[in-house]
């Protein structure tokens, strides 16, 4: 492999230049350098004259440039360089510093802000995947490497989308031990989509719980061998929580981020993952969750989560009429709740209705159609503010119909049902129970 030194001119196959200016970081596939091109900073990855299946690679790189990127949290190539003394590499943009890759957070290097950034992440993170496998694409190599976060925002970068290739396309790369499907830990099958489903769900484990969904009282061991490795991850792998076999439960003092944090999260969560890790899902005989569903349960959660008065954030169990913040203990009565065909929103003070909500055609969970808000005179009365663009109707609980236009704001308790448009919300009204005397 040639050793670039400072101005080297890498050219490209679109007839540019790449100037090197430094070295970034060395890996198993080859090397990254920072590059200047056309007055701008890049990252230029160079590959190892070993790297398999070179010139299907290639090829595979070449027309996933042609193609463009599926969503812009991918890091994707921009530019293929001309091949040098029978390798090469291609040109992406750098990752900004306020980025931190997802292994730091597993090891406590980095923390995030608020659950609200944990949530965000993984709605990111599952609508990028999402968009990933409708353009008919499979990543193949998913594991902790690939992902920056921004840590007080939840915005993310995926990064190594060279090895992605288009369904029924095999690269020859397996992936990452403990992130790799169980069947392909066996060889039985190469990496597809199915098996990014599971590289995703442990992934989105990982976020929230910072531990292994595949670790705990059973793989306990002083040495973990190849032999150990194809057994727990492969041939017999079983989930911590698994509600059928115990024989895997975290162990206290050991485990501690998921112990401390399993019973934290709401059960629709926990319901999801003890699918997505049941043994059926495992061993290949059922599906496993798809991108969407996660989406449709972070959006569930991100509805979840309140801001206590002590200044935390905590989670509302909407089941029950009261939750107690995971902060502070403190008692919070169930607020109002618009009830729609898929969510159920909370409307308390700070949460915002989001287009994925309030129109029954658009799973957009980025663009804000509504807010609720606190009376600044009146702390006690809160309103729901129509910012989507459009005239809601409304329906009053003492029987009179009236509309809300855009800008305009409706006392919640007053609300009985919404006529967003394309689907309609009622309001339900949880009355306090009598004290015991």
């Amino acid at each position: 492999m040639p050793s670039f030194c400072v101005g080297y001119a890498i050219a490209l196959e679109n007839n540019k230049t790449a100037y090197i200016k430094s070295k970034l970081g060395e890996g198993g596939q080859g090397s990254v350098y920072l590059v200047e091109l056309e007055g701008r900073d890049y990252a230029l990855k160079w590959y190892h004259r070993t790297i398999n299946n070179g010139d299907k690679f290639y090829r595979n790189l070449a027309s996933n440039i042609d193609t463009g990127s599926p969503s812009p949290t991918f890091v994707w190539p921009k530019y293929l360089s001309r091949v040098i003394d029978g390798e090469y590499g291609y040109v992406m943009d750098l990752v900004p510093k306020n980025y931190k890759c997802f292994s730091d957070f597993l090891l406590t290097k980095e923390k995030f802000s608020s659950i609200t950034v944990v949530v965000t992440a993984a709605l990111n993170i599952t609508n990028a995947f999402r968009e990933l496998h409708r353009k008919g694409f499979s990543y193949q190599d998913l594991n902790d490497g690939n992902f920056f976060i921004d840590p007080q925002t939840g915005d993310v970068l995926i990064c190594d989308t060279d090895n992605v290739a288009p369904y029924g396309e095999s690269l020859g790369i397996a992936g990452k031990a403990r992130y790799m499907a169980p069947e392909v830990v066996r060889s039985i099958k190469a990496p597809d989509v199915m098996s990014d489903r599971f590289s995703l769900a442990v992934i989105l484990f990982r976020l929230l719980f910072l531990d292994h969904p595949l670790e705990g009282r059973r793989t306990l061991c002083p040495c973990m061998t190849e032999e150990l490795e194809h057994k727990f991850y492969g041939k017999y792998p079983l989930f911590i929580y698994d509600p059928y076999d115990d024989t895997n439960i975290p162990v206290r003092g050991v485990h501690c981020n998921v112990t401390r944090l399993w019973g934290l999260y709401p059960q629709f969560v926990r319901d999801m993952f003890i699918k997505a890790f049941s043994q059926p899902c495992l061993k290949g005989e059922t599906a496993r969750p798809t991108d969407n569903e996660w989406q449709i349960v972070f959006t569930k959660l991100r509805d979840c989560v309140v801001k206590c008065p002590c200044g935390g954030e905590t989670f509302l169990d909407l089941d029950l009429d009261e939750s107690k913040c995971v902060c502070c203990g403190m008692r919070i009565p169930r607020p109002p709740v618009l009830l729609t065909k898929k969510y159920r929103v909370p409307l308390f003070p700070g949460k915002k209705l989001f287009r994925c909500h309030t129109d029954a055609d658009s799973d957009d969970f980025t663009e804000v159609t509504g807010s609720v808000m606190r009376s600044q005179n009146r702390p006690g009365v809160w309103g729901l503010k129509n910012i989507s663009g459009e005239s809601w109707r409304l329906r009053l609980r003492d029987g009179s119909e009236t509309e809300l236009p855009d800008g305009k704001v409706i006392v919640v308790v007053k609300t009985q049902e919404i006529d967003f448009g394309t689907c309609t919300g009622r309001v339900e009204i949880t009355v306090p129970k009598p004290e015991d005397n």
